[in-house]
């Protein structure tokens, strides 16, 4: 059983401790989990990419920026939901964090029901992307069991091409397409074509 509560994990990045501890005792009062840090840099050193979490973080901090934290997330393709703290004057960045995917800001003082609001809205989100992970990791771990050949023969499946036209694409006879067909379809768990064809499909546009 997980220790970690059913809302999820907050994580809050501010070089004022104050900051810190306020949001940590408001956040820990509504039930989520709560992990401050300091810098921008003992946060990346730290973070969990595979937890549900969503992120807040100061835009303006000793050290690393807000700003360029988002930018090493950006790098790591990591879906991690983004909210920034800002002061009055730091607004402009604070809309050109949401042109590269930060999902809001708020200005200092902040209403506390207008951060919970933002934050289970990110959790949302957070949900969302971790589920779209594990399927699509699901689909990888089935599609990698397929020999060279197993996948060429998938390919042309779900290009809707039958048996006899890939046994001429490939060269091979069409009793060994009927072989690769009953393979696939044992190494994919998969039942029907319509099986086949959601499993592999999804990997395509998850690639995409």
């Amino acid at each position: 059983m997980s220790l970690i509560p059913k809302k999820g994990t907050v994580y809050v990045v501010d070089d004022d401790e104050a900051v810190r501890d306020s949001l940590q005792w408001l956040l820990e009062g509504k039930d989520y989990r709560v992990k401050c840090f300091d810098s921008s840099e003992s946060f990346l050193s730290r973070f969990d990419p595979r937890e549900v979490a969503c992120l807040i973080a100061d835009i303006r901090m000793d050290g690393m920026s807000g700003l360029e934290l988002q930018d090493r997330l950006l790098e790591r393709k990591s879906p991690l939901p983004v909210v920034f703290i800002t002061g009055h004057g730091d607004v402009p960045m604070a809309v050109s964090t949401m042109k590269k995917g930060a999902m809001d800001f708020i200005e200092k003082p902040f209403k506390e029901e207008e951060l919970l609001n933002l934050v289970e809205r990110m959790l949302d989100q957070a949900r969302s992307a971790f589920s779209h992970h594990q399927e699509a990791a699901s689909r990888d771990a089935l599609l990698s069991r397929l020999t060279t050949r197993e996948s060429q023969v998938l390919e042309r499946i779900v290009a809707g091409r039958l048996n006899k036209q890939i046994a001429d694409d490939l060269g091979i006879s069409i009793k060994t397409v009927e072989a690769h067909r009953a393979n696939i379809m044992e190494k994919l768990n998969a039942n029907t074509v319509a099986d086949l064809l959601k499993i592999a499909l999804g990997a395509q546009q998850t690639k995409a």
